[in-house]
């Protein structure tokens, strides 16, 4: 079964403050059925109101942290897009408070993987940070150094465990 064929159907929020970014998504998720929003309120109406697979959540802007603590609540995997809050920081942050994926929006063209990886990973109880870190790690390499993971060892050891 391919990527598409996981996808199909698939109930998606998407929020961003940034339309084209949306547009993006909407068109790249078109056999999905998406819903958007492009502010915290919105957001936090459809959330509160209708179950996802998955939730695309921008943290700049919408008040992503916020909005990732509601869709924890609510059992929805989040997956933080991100183009302004690419740091360390925020990387596990995020993890931390429960994220299912953090990818930049550089890589938006693979949004499709990154959905698939958090529905397997959910279907299948494994570790998603794998199929992230093996995704992703050489964009964090360049963004951060090829020793960024060395500042926090026991942390990412952890995470990216087999």
């Amino acid at each position: 079964m391919g990527t598409k064929d996981l996808l199909k159907g698939k109930k998606i929020l998407v929020v961003d403050d940034e339309q084209d970014i949306l547009d993006t998504l909407l068109e790249l998720l078109d056999i999905c059925n998406v819903d958007t929003a492009d502010s915290f309120e919105k957001a936090k109406e459809l959330l509160e109101r209708n179950y996802y697979d998955i939730a695309i959540l921008d943290i700049m802007g919408v008040k992503g942290y916020d909005l990732l603590e509601i869709a924890k609540d609510r059992n929805i995997p989040a997956l933080m897009l991100t183009a302004h809050a690419l740091t360390e920081e925020d990387l596990k942050r995020s993890i931390k408070e429960g994220a299912s994926y953090f990818a930049p929006k550089d890589e938006i063209d693979k949004i499709h993987l990154f959905i698939q990886d958090v529905l397997e990973a959910k279907e299948k109880k494994k570790n998603v940070w794998l199929k992230w870190y093996e995704r992703l790690a050489s964009f964090w390499d360049r963004r951060f150094g090829e020793r960024w993971r060395e500042k926090d060892k026991e942390f990412w050891d952890t995470l990216i465990k087999y």
